[in-house]
């Protein structure tokens, strides 16, 4: 389990077609203190550490099937590419964003980006299937940020990002037409399932 707060900006260094993809990132994380079979979400997906190493810098290998890679943006990860990153959470730790599974639902589009304030304020487009789960006040994760919904207007839902978000994350350079790995919160699904009972 995660909350959507995001602890490292990591780096893409190789990716590697193996069957499955393999990816190494670099991370300021201490890799000493990873375990092999870890769970890190990396840009909202929760994947397993399968290598570690330091040289020449701190790293960590990750496999990714292609079920995960047809649900997410990560069939776009190439070397260079910046990634959200999130140590799985640890009985005691703060929950400072909202419960977060890393199971993500689908790809959100970005379709508007415009300054507000100081802040960022974003439209997304959510898949159909997906925007009934998506509430004003609610919770979303989208590539490993948890936020709060602002609006919403079938499809479309807005989040507005204040400067500390921008920098501490990959959001910073956002784009129109970006796909975003959007896992809606679990309490919207329960309700939504619990609902088609009554």
């Amino acid at each position: 389990m995660f909350t959507g707060i995001v602890t490292d900006i990591g780096r893409i260094i190789a990716t590697e077609l193996q069957g499955d993809l393999r990816a190494r990132i670099a991370t300021r994380y201490d890799v000493g203190r990873i375990d092999i079979g870890a769970s890190i979400a990396c840009d909202g997906v929760c994947l397993t550490v399968v290598a570690l190493g330091s040289q020449p810098e701190s790293w960590f290998d990750v496999q990714i099937s292609a079920e995960t890679l047809s649900k997410t943006n990560l069939g776009g990860w190439a070397t260079g590419k910046r990634v959200n990153l999130e140590r799985a959470l640890k009985v005691g730790d703060e929950l400072g964003g909202h419960i977060v599974s890393g199971h993500v639902d689908g790809l959100a589009e970005v379709v508007s980006v415009r300054p507000e304030g100081g802040s960022v304020r974003l439209t997304f487009r959510a898949p159909d299937a997906l925007a009934r789960f998506i509430a004003p006040k609610g919770s979303v994760a989208l590539n490993g940020t948890s936020l709060t919904v602002n609006e919403v207007a079938g499809a479309e839902f807005g989040v507005n990002l204040i400067p500390h978000t921008q920098e501490v994350t990959t959001w910073g350079e956002v784009a129109v037409g970006d796909k975003v790995n959007l896992e809606v919160d679990t309490m919207a699904r329960y309700v939504a399932r619990l609902r088609e009972f009554d």
